[in-house]
């Protein structure tokens, strides 16, 4: 299956559909089934301690997710979240970006289930992996 969206279309579709997450993440690859994402860390990203907050990281696997799915069906803003589960493995590093690698396991009809690997930029083990399952628009 061919791409629908490339990465200047993801990112357009960030800025004009999901404004409020357009300065906070950058598709920085894209191919069939796979996509990695930069979360761009600043202090509101996070916790008490310096490292990155767990909704901020949340939030990085659920947007990669969507983008990674939009990305093979196309600009439908009404896909959405209907399961989610993330484990958090290990401390992320003070004041770093984070990426996320996500990987689309099953894109049918009706629903999309996706896996995605969390890291801190620069380093080689993930900080916490996420399970997702879309509902798409039909």
């Amino acid at each position: 299956m061919a791409l629908a969206m490339d990465k200047a279309a993801l990112m357009a579709f960030l800025e004009s559909d999901f404004p409020q997450a357009k300065d906070d993440f950058v598709v920085e690859e894209v191919a069939e089934g796979r996509l990695t994402m930069r979360l761009k860390v600043t202090d509101a990203h996070l916790r008490p301690g310096g490292t990155v907050s767990g909704p901020s990281m949340f939030a990085l696997a659920d947007v990669g997710i969507y983008l990674a799915i939009l990305a093979m069906i196309g600009p439908k803003a009404l896909a959405v979240t209907t399961n989610a589960s993330l484990d958090f493995m290990r401390k992320p590093a003070a004041g770093k970006d984070m990426l996320c690698e996500v990987r689309v396991l099953k894109l049918g009809r009706v629903l999309a289930v996706c896996d995605a690997l969390l890291y801190s930029e620069g380093q080689a083990e993930p900080v916490a992996r996420a399970n997702m399952t879309y509902s798409l628009p039909k």
